[in-house]
């Protein structure tokens, strides 16, 4: 018996508007697993007021190891916010990463601004 064989195995994310100081609320954002150089789309969610999805990504059975790419399109987002027209610089920000064991928690958090962003793997 595996020392994870309780635990739920999830994957979540949330994103932080680091220009604004506030959760990135009603961002899209797509996922996808990477099955060799194609990609499988699995969900497309929004954000929460909170910045946060309101159910994890993957869990049960969808929780599978192996390579996968969040898109977070940061460029509606911001470009619903400038009132001015202007092209936003980012558009979708793409996230590739791997999950190996099924039975823990992956968080994939974004810090984002209109010229740049950051990632971590969260807890």
């Amino acid at each position: 018996m595996s020392l994870h064989s309780e635990a739920a195995g999830r994957l979540t994310t949330h994103v932080l508007d680091t220009a604004s100081g506030k959760p990135a609320a009603k961002l899209r954002i797509d996922l996808f697993r990477i099955d060799g150089d194609r990609l499988m789309p699995l969900h497309s969610t929004h954000t929460n007021d909170d910045g946060r999805c309101n159910h994890p990504l993957l869990t049960g059975a969808e929780m599978r190891s192996g390579a996968y790419e969040l898109r977070f399109h940061v460029g509606e987002y911001f470009g619903n916010q400038q009132a001015n027209g202007q092209t936003p610089f980012l558009d979708v920000v793409p996230i590739r990463f791997g999950i190996d064991d099924e039975n823990v928690h992956y968080h994939v958090p974004l810090l984002v601004a209109p010229f740049g962003y950051s990632t971590y793997r969260g807890s």
